[in-house]
């Protein structure tokens, strides 16, 4: 805003400069019959008044805020419009005055409407000098050859943008545009050759070495096909920013960037309501237990966005929470923050807090997460997941707070691991331990999390960067995939549906076979896959599954509001006998059993033991 301002407060000085300059000239070629200072002292209001007009009619057509280079035949014609109206005061000043004669009159306006046109398009006779040095020879043979898809306003914009800018190492050389009528015709000097689907032959037939994608309207399932496609070429691909950074004309060179991992998950953005997250969160007592993990830090950021009285952070690893906290107190210096370190586990702490700061809403996303390491550990999973959600929802009750969300995962269905079946057993609490208490228990399931800790994303560029090879478990094998401010953003607005009991399930979209990503990924990096980085395929490790599923076929599933977010049915769970069983659990976990996984299918008919070694 403060750069538009100037903006406009430059083009008026500029203008006011203009009319006073035309007349300086004016009197300079007929000096012999007046004084210029003795004109200028004599006919200061009426040069005020032509200064006036002139600023007024700029503002009234919309010249302050046009950018220069973007002027075309529309500005030219409110130009001379502007220069016809200083005409028409001249001729009546020359009625007026008895010194301002007609003759005078005639020769400044003619001079000022010359003068304002150059002002207006001078920018673009720069840029049309710049365009011609940039389609010199010499200069077109040491830059990076460029491919531009799509050939619309965008691409247009985009082949400008390297036309002027002589620094940038590129030449646009050639477009690709699904429009028939384009193919053949020159953008800008740049010739569309083809459709898009023939990236391959382009990028081989005028020997690209970079392509940019400027089609950012187009859906995401569309891009992710482009992109595809790209990557099958060595070419490194860049993209544009949004839509309206090129309808204003701010989209540079410095704004093209990398195509990433989530340009191929082939869907559009999760989209959430955000009144309904801001009218159960905004002035309430909010708790994150694991907040400083990759989802809880993520609940963090989004909650004390939305006006929450106090933010309270506990996690049990200092580094995270101190991270976290430092995000949050430079970003937010108002913010009430607390920052606890604590674990879950210890029932008589997790009461301490929740008799002090008495949370009204609690987001509890501590657990532990990672399938390989809870097989070798399955009494760490009870204790953590089990034992430390149970104290968390139990204290949640007996100090009234009003909502209890519970982060599950999509291994909590028909689980093959110990993690997942632990998080089942979670499930099981909050939907039986809600008939206990007032408060609202419900759970979120979701897969797996792009970027998150642990999640294949980042353990595929460590791998990259190590110069592979790239392991993969099974080359069939499939995950359903989210960013984590989407999956994190749903969770908020599951909360809002809250009434009780319920687990709510994510649509997670298409899934996303791993093989493929791994194949992708390398592609992004500008590696050609089984040349530069290998793929290995190494076996399912213990506990893993080839899919995984959202629901059980015994919840059923309702619709809510949002068609990203879905209900199953509340199931009847006997209360005694699982809290009966889970503090058995307990006290065999702290026992170190080594037939925890034995106990834990008691509980959980549905969990499948895998009984490989880990």
């Amino acid at each position: 805003m403060a750069k538009k301002v100037l903006r406009q407060i430059s083009l008026i000085l500029m203008d006011i400069g203009i009319y006073v300059g035309c007349w300086v000239l004016t009197l300079m070629l007929l000096g012999h019959r007046i004084s210029i200072r003795g004109f200028f002292i004599s006919n200061a209001w009426y040069l005020l008044g032509g200064a006036m007009l002139v600023v007024a009619g700029c503002f009234f057509l919309k010249l302050y805020s046009v950018l220069l280079s973007f002027a075309s035949i529309r500005e030219a014609i409110n130009v001379i419009i502007i220069g016809l109206l200083m005409f028409g005061y001249n001729l009546i000043l020359s009625y007026v005055s008895h010194v301002i004669r007609l003759e005078w009159a005639l020769i400044h306006s003619f001079l000022f409407m010359i003068a304002i046109v150059i002002s207006r398009f001078a920018y673009r006779f720069y840029l049309f000098f710049v365009e011609y040095l940039y389609r010199l020879p010499g200069r077109k043979d040491k830059a990076q050859r460029v491919l531009i898809i799509g050939a619309g306003s965008t691409g247009i914009s985009v082949i400008r943008e390297i036309q002027k800018n002589v620094k940038s190492n590129m030449t646009a050389v050639c477009a690709l545009d699904d429009d028939i009528t384009k193919i053949g015709k020159g953008v800008n000097g740049v010739k569309v050759v083809g459709k898009i689907s023939e990236v391959s032959w382009a990028v081989k037939r005028y020997k690209i070495d970079k392509i940019i994608l400027a089609i950012p309207s187009a859906d995401k399932k569309h891009i992710k096909e482009v992109v595809t496609e790209c990557k099958k070429t060595k070419c490194q691909v860049l993209t544009v920013p949004s839509i309206f950074n090129i309808v204003d004309g701010s989209v540079s060179i410095k704004d093209f960037k990398e195509v990433s991992i989530v340009d191929l998950l082939g869907r559009e953005q999760v989209k959430v309501n955000i009144d309904e997250i801001i009218r159960y969160i905004e002035d309430k007592v909010v708790l994150v237990t694991g907040g400083g993990g990759s989802i809880g830090s993520e609940l963090c950021r989004q909650i004390a966005s939305h006006g929450p009285k106090r933010l309270i952070i506990v996690d049990i690893y200092e580094n995270n929470a101190y991270d976290i906290q430092q995000e949050l107190v430079r970003r937010l210096p108002n913010l009430d923050l607390v920052v606890l370190i604590a674990s879950v586990r210890d029932k008589g702490k997790i009461d301490d807090i929740f008799d002090k700061y008495r949370p009204e809403i609690v987001f509890h996303a501590a657990a532990h997460k990672h399938v390989p390491l809870m097989e070798t550990s399955p009494n760490e999973a009870v204790k953590n997941n089990v034992c430390g959600t149970f104290n968390v929802a139990d204290a949640a009750g007996r100090f009234g707070v009003e909502r209890f969300v519970l982060i599950s995962t999509d291994k909590a269905v028909n689980p093959t691991n110990i993690m997942g079946a632990s998080k089942r057993i979670c499930e099981m609490i909050i939907q039986t331990i809600n008939k206990k208490y007032d408060t609202d228990y419900v759970a979120v399931r979701f897969g797996n999390v792009l970027g998150s800790n642990g999640s294949v994303i980042p353990l595929f560029k460590r791998q990259i960067e190590e110069g592979g090879p790239i392991t993969v478990t099974h080359k069939d094998i499939v995950r359903y995939f989210m960013t984590i401010p989407e999956a994190v953003s749903l969770v908020l607005q599951a909360g809002a549906y809250a009434k009780g009991g319920e687990i709510f399930v994510l649509n997670m979209g298409e899934p996303i076979h791993i093989y493929d990503l791994a194949v992708n990924m390398i592609r992004l990096s500008g590696l050609t896959p089984f040349k530069d980085i290998d793929i290995q395929i190494t076996g399912l490790r213990p506990g893993e599954k080839l899919y995984e599923e959202m629901l059980m076929s015994e919840e059923g599933l309702n619709k809510t509001d949002n068609e990203m977010i879905f209900i199953g049915h509340p199931l009847d769970i006997d209360e005694h006998s699982l809290f009966d069983t889970i503090q058995e659990m307990k006290k065999l976990a702290y026992e170190e059993t080594d037939k925890m996984k034995d106990v834990v299918h008691q509980l959980v008919p549905t969990y499948k033991i895998d009984r490989r070694k880990a």
